[in-house]
């Protein structure tokens, strides 16, 4: 068996070089192939989990309803606001006969324009001249007693003056008579003679003051009588004037409710019912003659809703029209309010006044009145399709932060149709559901889609 010569020293140191070149060469690699590795995980592991959670995303997406989303704005400060409006006349009034009598003859019919005083039937009573008549005769009565007790009274005047001047003649003469009694001169019966005549003549002073009293208060009386006497006459002088019917103001006849020769009472009386035409007459109850209304000046009520009351004041002004003269607008301004809202309608009763000196207007027209009102809150407008009325009120649905459905009640002001003013409720910065449904419950994930404008 053949033997190989040892190794050489040189030999085995080559051999364990190379081994340990190959050892850190897999080490190297290993080292790399870790590294490496590090990466590669760094990198691509959090893209991993991106994707897979953008997926979960879209699957949730998928899943979630849709909704248009939509954002409340403000109304303007200016606004417009067109009222019904109701016209009638300024000053409007009935008249009544004061006079009883029958109608002797009318000279104003209805559409006619009058002035004031204008005189516009005559009445035929005999009963009220006959009153009259005697009124006067009574007031010259009267006056007669006046003059009458003022005679009587100026002869008791004069029956005193005697009465008191021959007091004063029988009163010296007793006198006289005293001191001859004490000189012995003449008997005592003679000065007894003359106290007595002094003693009836201050009787005759006593009664002629009494009956000038007497005849003082028949003056009174009858002064007095001629005071009510004149008053009587007066009262049916005034009454006599009543027979003629005169207008208490401008304006024109609306109505005409008697005709020649029918009985009217005072107060109330019987009349035809035909006032337009010259028909039979039918005798009704009737308690006016004519219907009297002011066209230079007319009234239109507007009934305005409690929301938007205080935003009228007394002279603000308003523009009127009426549809059967779409050229023409008229200005009224606003004069009182009743300054109580009703509480059947929620409505302030708001007059307004408008000129009207050729009576294009008339009393009972229907009319649009027009306001500029100027808010200083103004509210926020969202569309009529946004409201939801159940039992918890009125509400409208908005999304939160983390996009689910919140329902917050709000307060409904002015109806523009398609859409609403809301006066209470909202911020302004709410994302709104343009038309919620019932799917759509408090509380629900959805995914918004802003709505194209």
């Amino acid at each position: 068996m053949d033997s190989q010569p040892p190794a050489s020293p040189d030999s085995q140191q080559q051999t364990t070089s190379r081994k340990r070149r190959g050892i850190g060469r897999i080490g190297w690699a290993v080292i790399g192939a870790v590294f490496f590795g590090s990466l590669l995980a760094i990198g691509i592991l959090p893209r991993l989990s991106q994707r897979s959670e953008l997926q979960a995303a879209v699957k949730e997406a998928s899943t979630l309803t849709s909704v248009n989303i939509i954002t409340p704005r403000r109304a303007a400060a200016t606004t417009n606001l067109e009222l019904p409006g109701s016209v009638v006349a300024l000053n409007q009034t009935t008249i009544y006969a004061r006079s009883t009598g029958y109608l002797r003859r009318w000279y104003a019919d209805i559409g006619d324009r009058v002035q004031a005083g204008q005189l516009l039937a005559e009445i035929d009573s005999p009963d009220i001249d006959q009153q009259v008549l005697q009124a006067k005769a009574e007031l010259a009565q009267a006056q007669a007693n006046v003059l009458q007790s003022r005679a009587s009274l100026a002869k008791g005047v004069s029956d005193l003056k005697q009465a008191q001047a021959n007091l004063l003649i029988a009163r010296q003469s007793w006198q006289r008579w005293s001191v001859l009694v004490k000189q012995g001169a003449v008997p005592q019966q003679d000065a007894d003679t003359r106290y007595a005549t002094y003693q009836a003549n201050l009787a005759n002073v006593e009664a002629a003051k009494n009956t000038i009293n007497s005849d003082s208060a028949n003056v009174k009386a009858a002064q007095a009588n001629v005071y009510a006497s004149q008053a009587n006459f007066q009262r049916n002088t005034v009454l006599q004037s009543y027979k003629k019917v005169t207008a208490p103001f401008a304006g024109v006849i609306t109505a005409r409710n008697v005709n020649t020769g029918v009985l009217i009472s005072a107060g109330s009386g019987t009349s035809n019912t035909s006032s337009n035409t010259n028909t039979s007459n039918t005798n009704t109850s009737n308690t006016s003659l004519y219907t009297i209304a002011a066209y230079d000046k007319l009234d239109v009520n507007v009934n305005v809703p409690q929301s938007l009351s205080p935003s009228f004041q007394t002279g603000q002004t308003a523009e009127i029209t009426v549809k059967e003269l779409p050229q023409r607008a008229f200005t009224g301004k606003v004069v009182r309010t009743s300054n109580a809202i009703d509480p059947n309608t929620r409505t302030l009763l708001t007059q307004l006044e408008v000129e009207n000196y050729n009576a294009t207007l008339r009393p009972g027209m229907y009319a649009t009145v027009k306001f500029a009102i100027n808010r200083t809150n103004t509210p926020f407008v969202v569309p009529d399709s946004a409201l939801v009325v159940n039992a918890g009120g009125t509400q409208v649905a908005t999304l939160t932060k983390d996009q689910t459905v919140h329902y917050q009640k709000v307060v409904v002001g002015r109806d523009y149709g398609t859409e609403v003013e809301i006066t209470s409720g909202l911020t302004g910065n709410e994302s709104l559901i343009a038309t919620p449904t019932v799917d759509e419950t408090e509380g629900l994930r959805v995914q918004p889609v802003a709505q194209k404008k």
